[in-house]
């Protein structure tokens, strides 16, 4: 068998995951706008794959042509160009397909030709009072840099202002940062519709508003269009420079890094389109896509429900851990057992609160917290501030390369310094990407260590919409080698050894490889043995072949993978022991686990660390054994339910068709639905043991 068909394309992959997107928008059984909602993700999705993936695939052929070389390169970016028209087609149906389906429940989206005299003019109104002063044309006159100054991933609608034989371009952005894409237009009382219309159709409605006066015309065509940059940049190596300097740098780099796809409305003259593209550089191994009259589709996310309730999710009531809820404080808590939570269907307000009251614990003396993606108004940065206010000694790792988040850590970093944090950036090269906090405290003497180690970001927002394990411990083995890391993470070529936590890049790949071995060596003595990993990606190729061989000597491997999977389940001989499944739902899977059979005394962990090549060697990432036998197989039950969903669930397989788990005659299991049923009955049963325990006549 050829090396090729043991892998598959990750790029390929990744787009097949976000077909699954699509798919979740595709699906009658999701409320009507969680589907628009959906269509916002796959666009966002797609842009990030352009600003990554694609330009990867870009620079590999201009750097394999110098080396005179790259044709495999090239027949995979023709496949990616394929696969991506064939999404956006089915996009474009679908799309229309829900906007029929929006109007049958009486909302509807109109553009500027579909308005009636009323609501045109109470929308010039409404663009001279709120629109037209965000408004600020662009002329294409030839002493103009338009890469310069084009904003990546903005809508603009470039203009032809036409007077006889001679034409002049102009281009207008789209102001979606200060105003919202979607505006209700009102209706006489008593009609049950609601209209919408998009920033983009007043813009363009009111054309003349904006250029009447300063420039002659016969005619004005406005046509949409869209620039994607290339995300990566280089970062100055000058040692006199911060990293702080460099990241700064680096982000204004990306802000004019050449284009890697270019789309326009597909009525746009060729005229206009050949000096756009001739205006921005674009290469022939850049993708130029026609599509349709709106662009920046992931404003989408955002779509507002003016119908019913029913059209949108229902909000969930989240579960409060029965152990915080009964203890006098978090430390209490913690203290009488580990505690493990499950965002979103746990509230992530336990967290919050941990270091709320941390940062006016007179026990307390230090807290330290690494940082890579956080909420807007951050509850947890404030925390830290309150923290360093009251004497604590706070030290904050702050992550500046974490990818689209830069600008926004490089203000925190500020901000923190300026309050008197000890702020710690990590080095070019070597992502931080672990999720720590660690909190000392001085109890009868002695110094006690609290611990967290999780999956996901300390970001409110998300933890409400992304799947998460947090492990709260004060566990002394655990705490010490959490507190080894952030060391290690100040100086990370120093000499250390961590015997409980697998960290990256100090001993993941070779502890990963230890315990995958175990597992083939079980299985060839015919003991129990078994894989169970979830995780974002999998695309280690050194993982994959492991995984391979374990599968087959006998050792019977279950993936749940959201993302890309690039190794190929079902191959006589090679993988016919694998399963792998990928779930799309309303909350995104985010959470890294792996169970390890072990002759029958599972081990279980939780980690930071996808299996890629980056996460392994090239990161810091952080992995924690659970010890707690009741928060094992708390895991052990949430990945089986999982395994088990009918409705959610996808086969990941050689040819990437999406196709559903099949059900038979199995009853329908909701993964999502029936974890958050198994977590609120566990605490309800947790209440009632401690309320039994409680009681004096027990």
């Amino acid at each position: 068998m050829s090396t090729e068909s043991l892998y598959l394309d990750k790029e390929l992959s990744w787009l097949s995951f976000n077909e699954r997107v699509l798919q979740e928008a595709a699906d009658k059984s999701v409320p009507l706008i969680e589907r628009v909602r959906f269509l916002g993700i796959f666009s966002s999705n797609t842009d990030e794959f352009y600003k990554v993936r694609f330009a990867d695939v870009k620079r590999r052929i201009l750097i394999r042509e110098e080396q005179k070389g790259g044709e495999s390169t090239k027949h995979l970016l023709s496949k990616i160009q394929s696969r991506v028209l064939k999404l956006n087609q089915d996009f474009d149906a679908l799309y229309n397909e829900i906007l029929l389906e929006m109007a049958r429940h009486h909302i509807f989206l109109v553009n500027e030709q579909q308005l009636d005299t009323y609501q045109e003019s109470w929308l010039r109104k409404h663009f001279r009072t709120q629109i037209l002063p965000h408004i600020a044309p662009i002329l294409l006159t030839d002493d103009i840099e338009l890469l310069q100054f084009l904003k990546d991933e903005y809508s603009y609608l470039a203009i032809e202002l036409q007077q006889g034989n001679h034409t002049r371009y102009a281009l207008i952005e789209i102001p979606t940062e200060q105003l919202p894409r979607f505006i209700q237009l009102p209706e006489p009382k008593g009609k049950r519709r609601k209209t919408l219309i998009l920033l983009d159709n007043i813009i363009r409605f009111c054309l003349d508003d904006i250029f009447r006066g300063f420039f002659d015309y016969d005619s004005l065509s406005a046509y949409t269009m869209k620039m994607t940059r290339d995300a990566e940049y280089d970062l100055s190596q000058e040692v006199e420079h911060s990293l702080l300097e460099q990241m700064s740098e680096g982000l204004n780099q990306r802000l004019t890094a050449m284009p890697v796809r270019f789309v326009y409305q597909r009525e746009m003259p060729s005229s206009m389109v050949d000096v756009l593209c001739d205006r921005l550089k674009v290469s022939r191994y850049d993708s130029i896509l026609p599509g349709g009259r709106y662009h920046n589709f992931k404003d989408f996310i955002d779509f507002p429900n003016v119908g019913r309730s029913y059209l949108e999710n229902k909000p969930v009531p989240q579960i409060e851990s029965t152990h915080f809820c009964l203890a006098s404080n978090a430390f209490d808590a913690i203290k009488q057992q580990d505690i493990l939570l499950y965002y979103p269907y746990h509230t992530f307000n336990h967290m919050t609160e941990l270091v709320r009251q941390a940062a006016y614990d007179p026990k307390v003396h230090s807290i330290k917290i690494n940082i890579y993606r956080v909420a807007k108004h951050s509850l947890i940065i404030g925390s830290m501030i309150n923290a360093a206010n009251n004497g604590k000694q706070v030290t904050v790792v702050i992550e500046l390369q974490a990818r689209f988040d830069e600008e926004a850590n490089i203000e925190w970093a500020h901000r923190l310094t300026e309050a008197g944090v000890q702020v710690v950036f990590g080095i070019p090269g070597l992502k931080i990407h672990s999720k720590l906090c660690l909190i000392t405290r001085r109890e009868e003497g002695e110094l006690v260590r609290y611990a967290h180690i999780g999956t996901g970001n300390f970001h409110e927002k998300t933890a409400r919409v992304y799947t998460d394990f947090a492990l709260m411990t004060c566990n002394k083995d655990i705490a010490d080698e959490v507190k080894m890391v952030f060391s290690y993470i100040q100086n990370p070529y120093q000499p250390v050894e961590f015997k409980q936590l697998i960290v990256s890049p100090s001993n993941s790949r070779s502890r990963l490889y230890d315990l995958i071995d175990r597992e083939i060596a079980h299985a060839k003595q015919n003991l129990p043995s078994g894989i169970t990993l979830k995780v974002n990606n999998l695309v280690d190729k050194g993982l994959i072949n492991l995984l391979y061989q374990a599968s087959s000597v006998g050792v019977k491997v279950q993936l749940i993978v959201r993302g890309m999977c690039t190794l190929t389940p079902g191959i006589k001989g090679i993988s016919d022991n694998i399963r792998a499944i990928s779930i799309i739902d309303r909350y995104l899977e985010h959470p890294r686990v792996v169970v390890f059979e072990n002759n029958g005394a599972p081990d279980v962990y939780i980690s930071s660390a996808d299996w890629m090549t980056r996460n392994i060697d090239n990161r810091i990432e952080v992995g924690c054994p659970i010890h707690d036998p009741a928060l094992k197989q708390t895991i052990i039950d949430i990945l089986n339910i999982q395994l088990s969903d009918t409705v959610k669930a996808r086969v990941i397989n050689k040819k990437m068709t999406n196709e559903y788990v099949p059900r038979g005659n199995k009853r329908k299991i909701r993964a999502q639905t029936a974890i958050y049923d198994y977590l609120k009955h566990t605490e309800k049963q947790l209440k009632k043991k401690a309320e039994k325990s409680g009681d004096p006549d027990d």
